[in-house]
């Protein structure tokens, strides 16, 4: 259960965080306004939340492994909002990083 708990937050953090910097972009690139921008900040204090849920309390390891996450959905973000079409390579870094996360959080510790 704790596995599961655990990637579940990790794709609700991954929703507020690259929603949010997607606001932001939408709001001061694309000139949508400062509604947009506002609505993007309070996501990413979101995800700050969001992290401080998991399950492990080693920050350091909580943020590296998201950091694989992030790139992976990222690249899946753009796919469904934004149309980016990635490439073999965008693929194979995006399932890289998810190994990495997986060894990272997920590997056999002893105490």
């Amino acid at each position: 259960m704790t596995i599961a708990k655990s990637l579940v937050l990790f794709a609700v953090a991954a929703l507020a965080e690259i929603g949010g910097a997607w606001l932001v972009w939408q709001g001061v690139r694309e000139h949508r306004g400062w509604l947009w921008v506002g609505a993007g900040v309070i996501a990413l204090g979101l995800y700050g939340f969001v992290a401080t849920l998991q399950p492990d309390a080693n920050f350091g390891r909580i943020l590296a492994a998201y950091g694989g996450v992030f790139v992976a959905g990222s690249l899946a973000w753009g796919m469904v909002v934004d149309g980016f079409r990635p490439d073999r390579y965008d693929v194979a870094g995006a399932l890289v990083c998810l190994l990495g996360v997986a060894v990272i959080m997920y590997a056999p510790r002893t105490a």
